[in-house]
């Protein structure tokens, strides 16, 4: 997959990475996870960050959300210092974790100046810290609102989770408008990295004729490694692992492994 030269994974800058889509349910979630454990077994800092009100990266990763201060407060700005942790089985994966009152940000925050730029002003705090990260991956919600808006605001690149289903196509369209909005109005830097096909059954010729259109649209800005619909790949969050703790041969492992590769590679170009 070509990448933009001017992407910051391409560059091996430090690279925030939004994974964000509206359609629920697309394996969105699954992949900050699955990606930020593939980084760091691969001696990368990440940080992942949730910024979805139903918490499910954080308790994914067998973590509970920090109340005081919560993500909704460091957004306001009404704390500074951020509480990060550390998941203990993969040095150097640390999560700022959800927090359930973020459902309350558009209230909390709608209405104040430079709003959609408050997480941004919080990973400056952290990447400008002693400890800096590789890469920080955004767990989006699935709606387009002004968390998801704060995220495309605050990112080096957006990544796109979408599944290889008849529906698949629908919808694409208003992430991808936000995108440009995002990209015109609050963060010019912001670049497509890509497309990420999951949830792919090769048993059927529709997963692969859904595959053959999104790639027949999005060129190479479709990633070559696809995720497959996988068992052990949906149980491991309820067991509070990515994939490659709880199932390292598993073709759900293989597949996220493959597209850690991908961003490697493209990181090292």
């Amino acid at each position: 997959m070509d990448i933009q030269a001017e992407s910051a994974v391409a560059e091996g800058r430090q690279s925030i990475i939004a994974v964000a889509n509206q359609k629920g349910g697309v394996g969105k979630t699954t992949t900050v996870i699955s990606l930020a454990a593939c980084l760091a077994a691969s001696e990368k800092r990440v940080l992942v960050v949730d910024l979805d009100p139903q918490c499910n990266a954080t308790s994914g990763l067998g973590l509970e959300t920090v109340e005081a201060p919560s993500l909704l407060e460091l957004l306001a700005g009404e704390a500074e210092n951020p509480a990060i942790l550390t998941f203990e089985t993969i040095p150097g994966l640390d999560v700022l974790t959800g927090s359930p009152d973020l459902v309350g940000v558009e209230a909390l925050l709608g209405s104040t100046p430079d709003a959609v730029h408050a997480l941004k002003r919080v990973l400056d705090r952290i990447q400008s810290g002693e400890q800096g990260y590789d890469y920080v991956l955004i767990d989006c919600p699935p709606s387009l609102n002004l968390l998801t808006l704060n995220a495309l605001s605050a990112a080096s690149d957006l990544l796109i989770p979408i599944q290889a289903e008849y529906f698949a196509l629908e919808g694409l369209s208003s992430i991808l408008e936000t995108y440009e909005i995002a990209k015109s109005n609050t963060n010019p830097d912001l670049n497509l990295f890509g497309l990420l096909v999951t949830m792919f059954d090769v048993r059927t010729n529709l997963s692969q004729e859904v595959e053959n259109e999104i790639r027949k649209h999005f060129g190479d800005k479709v990633f070559k490694a696809k995720i497959p619909r996988n068992v052990r790949l949906s149980e491991a969050p309820s067991h509070g692992q990515p994939i490659i703790l709880y199932d390292f041969w598993s073709r759900g492992a293989k597949a996220y492994m493959e597209l850690t590769k991908e961003i490697l590679n493209h990181g090292s170009k």
